[in-house]
């Protein structure tokens, strides 16, 4: 991998007027925030700590034109949280940065939409290349990464694909419905009727293939990469 000079910021860094930091470690937020100032000249850069709270900042204005996403949140943990922001902000580049670098995390990473994947440890000049390959239109995977057979990644792949086909609502009450919420629990938070509830349930297990609740749960919970790579030991 080619290492790229901190004070040569790749073609089209210009382009990049402001970027969203989504990651509830202040001191790795602060050392982000550094680097897309300083290496990539980002104008305004907006921080958040908590995926609700990236989603709100996401949705604002000014919109950003990158965005930097950790997995591991206080409110969602795994593939959950990124096909939720992916909806939410289209087209917009999403680089998933995290301490977890294991190949088939990655390949499930790539799969659920992100444009790159960082390992959090990676050097300053690793983030740049990073970034001047998405806005290269490249896809951006980590030195040594190799991609897992496709006989070794098809139960996640075709997981991924399920969550993918839900809305954003129905990931949502997913979402709920896997921390234990009742019905009405569900549209009292969502401030929506019970049987929108239920004619949301009833989308969202067709759509997953499955007859039930709990089998909607361990999907989910299958998207969770604690359970990607628990699932090689």
């Amino acid at each position: 991998m080619r290492a790229v000079k901190d004070q040569d910021p790749p073609a089209g860094a210009s382009a990049i007027r402001v970027a969203l930091v989504i990651d509830d470690h202040p001191l790795f937020c602060e050392a982000l925030t550094l680097t897309l100032r300083t290496a990539l000249s980002v104008q305004e850069i907006a921080t958040a700590a908590s995926l609700a709270d990236g989603i709100e900042r996401a949705q604002g204005a000014p919109l950003p034109d990158i965005i930097l996403l950790d997995l591991r949140l206080p409110d969602t943990d795994g593939l959950d949280g990124l096909i939720r922001l992916r909806k939410v902000v289209g087209g917009t580049p999403i680089i998933v940065i995290s301490s977890l670098s294991d190949d088939r995390m990655i390949a499930s990473v790539l799969k659920a939409g992100a444009s790159g994947f960082v390992p959090k440890h990676s050097q300053r000049s690793v983030f740049v290349e990073a970034v001047g390959a998405i806005l290269a239109g490249e896809t951006y995977t980590p030195e040594g990464y190799v991609a897992p057979a496709d006989d070794v990644a098809i139960d996640e792949d075709d997981i991924i694909e399920r969550l993918q086909s839900l809305t954003a609502q129905q990931a949502r009450i997913l979402e709920l419905v896997c921390e234990g919420k009742l019905n009405k629990q569900i549209a009292y938070e969502l401030d929506i009727a019970e049987t929108t509830v239920k004619a949301h349930l009833t989308a969202i297990l067709r759509k997953l293939h499955v007859q039930s609740r709990t089998q909607a749960v361990l999907i989910a919970q299958n998207a969770r990469f604690a359970a990607i790579l628990n699932s090689q030991r």
